[in-house]
C-alpha cells in the first residue's frame, strides 16, 4: 500500500460473479458408454457411496459420546491426521504462521500449527454433539452480542462472522437472542455430508439462502424487509485466502464486497461477530463495535473504503486466533 494515497485513489480487484451449480447424477447410459462416463457412473454409484455410509455412521456414532468426549476425540484425530495426510495444507498452513506471525519463533511457531490440528479436528467430529448446547447453555456465553440485539431493534443487520472456535454455535447463540439469521449456505462436497450439514443446521434454526449469485436477490429482500442476513468474510477458495486482505490488493471476489454492497443497498447495519473457543466444548460469543456505513451520495464511489472499513476491523481478530482459525491452511494472495 503506498503511503498517503487516498484509499479511493488505489486499485481494486474486479469482481467475478460465482454461481453454483451441482454436480448431475450420472444415468444408466453414461454406464453404458464406456471410458470416462463408465468410470463417473461407477464412482458416484459405488465408490462415492460407501464413503457416504461412512459419513453417516461416524456422524451417529459420535453422536453417542458426551460432549466433552467427542471434542476430545477430534482433537486427537486432528493432531495425528493432518500433518501425516494433508502435507499440502500443513505446508501452507506453516508458510501462513510464518508471513502473519512473524513475532513468533520457530517453538512457538510449532505449537500454534499444532494447535490448529486439534481445532480442526474438534470442528469434525463437534457436528454431531453442537446442537446439544441449545439445551447446555452455560457452555455457550452470549452476552457480547448484546450490540446486535439492540442493532437488529432499529433496521436491519448483516451478521458478518468469521471461522473461528466452532463457528455453528453462532446460530445457537442468535437463536437465543430471538434471532433468525439467513445464511447463504454452499453444501459441502459429498451427498452425505451435504444432507448431515443441513439436517444440524436446520435444527439450530438457521435459514438458508441460495449460494453465489443466486442469493443475493433473497438476501436484499429479506434485508429490506427488516431481517437478518448473516455471511462469513473470512474465507479460502481454491487453497488461497480471499478475506481477510492481510496487506494484499482489496479485490471485489470474496464476501467483504457483498456485504457491503447488500449494506449501501438496504441501510443495514454490519455487525461483525466471532465466537471462541474457551476451554474443551465451551465457546464464548462476542460483537465487534458494529458499522454503519457514512452516508455519500455517490456510494459507489467509497467501494474501496466500504471494504477496506470491514477489513480493518476483523483482520485484527484474525491474526489474533490464528490457532482457532479455520482457514489457516491456505496460502496468501500474491502481493
Amino acid at each position: 500500500m503506498v503511503p498517503d494515497e487516498p484509499r479511493s485513489a488505489q486499485p481494486i480487484g474486479k469482481r467475478r460473479a460465482w454461481i453454483f451449480a451441482e454436480d448431475s447424477a450420472p444415468r444408466l447410459a453414461d454406464a453404458l458408454a464406456g471410458g470416462e462416463r463408465a468410470r463417473a457412473f461407477r464412482r458416484y454409484w459405488i465408490a462415492d457411496n460407501i464413503q457416504n455410509i461412512a459419513n453417516i455412521a461416524a456422524h451417529f456414532g459420535m453422536k453417542l459420546l458426551p460432549m466433552d468426549a467427542c471434542s476430545r476425540l477430534g482433537a486427537a484425530l486432528g493432531l495425528f491426521m493432518v500433518p501425516r495426510f494433508h502435507k499440502v495444507a500443513t505446508r501452507r498452513a506453516r508458510e501462513t504462521i510464518e508471513q502473519l506471525r512473524p513475532n513468533l519463533d520457530a517453538a512457538q511457531r510449532e505449537a500454534l500449527f499444532l494447535e490448529n490440528c486439534r481445532a480442526q479436528g474438534r470442528l469434525m467430529t463437534e457436528f454431531s454433539v453442537v446442537n446439544r448446547l441449545q439445551r447446555r447453555p452455560e457452555r455457550l456465553k452470549t452476552d457480547g452480542l448484546a450490540a446486535i440485539r439492540e442493532a437488529a431493534n432499529h433496521g436491519p443487520v448483516i451478521l458478518v462472522g468469521l471461522h473461528l472456535g466452532n463457528w455453528e454455535v453462532g446460530t445457537i447463540a442468535f437463536r437465543k437472542l430471538g434471532l433468525e439469521p439467513h445464511a447463504f449456505y454452499v453444501p459441502p462436497k459429498g451427498r452425505a455430508k451435504a444432507w448431515i450439514a443441513e439436517r444440524v443446521r436446520s435444527k439450530a434454526g438457521l435459514r438458508f439462502l441460495p449460494p453465489g449469485m443466486e442469493g443475493i436477490r433473497p438476501a436484499l429482500k429479506v434485508l429490506k424487509n427488516g431481517g437478518v442476513v448473516s455471511i462469513f468474510c473470512d474465507e479460502g477458495f481454491g487453497g488461497m485466502i480471499r478475506g481477510p486482505f492481510f496487506g494484499r490488493r482489496p479485490h471485489q471476489e470474496g464476501n467483504i464486497a457483498i456485504a457491503v454492497r447488500l449494506a449501501r443497498m438496504t441501510g443495514a447495519t454490519i455487525c461483525p461477530w466471532y465466537g471462541l473457543r474457551t476451554d474443551g466444548f465451551r465457546f464464548e460469543c462476542m460483537a465487534l463495535p458494529p458499522i454503519r456505513l457514512p452516508v455519500d451520495a455517490r456510494p459507489n464511489a467509497r467501494l474501496l473504503d466500504d471494504m477496506l472499513l470491514l477489513n480493518d476491523a476483523i483482520e485484527p481478530i484474525v491474526r489474533a486466533h490464528l490457532d482457532q482459525w479455520y482457514f489457516l491452511d491456505n496460502a496468501l494472495r500474491p502481493q
